[in-house]
């Protein structure tokens, strides 16, 4: 099922989303600009590893560089920000019109990643559910999130507010085969 109001990615696209690493990449420099040495030191990378994910992520827009600026050391480095693209495109199957499983499992594992690096007392919320929906039910869950989600993404940075990441997912559950057994 496509999002409605965004455009489909591009192969080129959706194959920069399905890394977990480049996730992170886009989710750091959305609140500051980073440096490809502050990037590899944030997340324990060699920086070569770095640039090759900062470029692929500059060559399909989802990251902008900023002007060159002299570093601590007096040398001279590039900041790059997130150019909130990503929030901007549909990553489902063109054919099955479901969502792209290595993008969802690149989600998935950079959200671990998140956690594991503030711990599990930086979690302001969270709710796990188990639902028996037909496919109408599920479709107006499908569209209430949305545009609940929308509309905070929409929303300026608060001025006096923390930074926050969120993760969503509505999944199949699989049943016991005969409950009997």
């Amino acid at each position: 099922m496509t999002t409605p109001g965004r455009r489909a990615a591009t192969s080129e696209e959706a194959k920069a989303l399905a890394n977990p690493l480049r996730l992170r990449i886009i989710r750091l420099c959305l609140d500051q600009a980073l440096t490809n040495k502050q990037l590899a030191d944030h997340l324990g990378k060699d920086p070569g590893t770095i640039l090759h994910h900062v470029r692929t992520l500059v060559a399909t827009g989802f990251l902008a560089a900023g002007e060159v600026r002299q570093g601590e050391t007096g040398a001279f480095e590039k900041p790059y920000r997130s150019t909130g693209k990503s929030w901007t495109l549909d990553v489902t199957d063109s054919e099955s019109g479901e969502w792209s499983p290595l993008v969802s499992q690149a989600a998935l594992e950079a959200f671990r990643a998140e956690l594991e690096e503030v711990g599990p007392s930086a979690i302001e919320a969270n709710t796990r559910l188990g639902l028996t929906l037909n496919d109408a039910s599920l479709e107006e869950l499908r569209e209430r999130l949305e545009a609940v989600a929308e509309e905070f993404a929409a929303r300026p940075p608060d001025p006096d507010g923390k930074p926050y990441g969120l993760y969503l997912a509505v999944h199949r559950r699989r049943l016991v085969d005969d409950p009997g057994a």
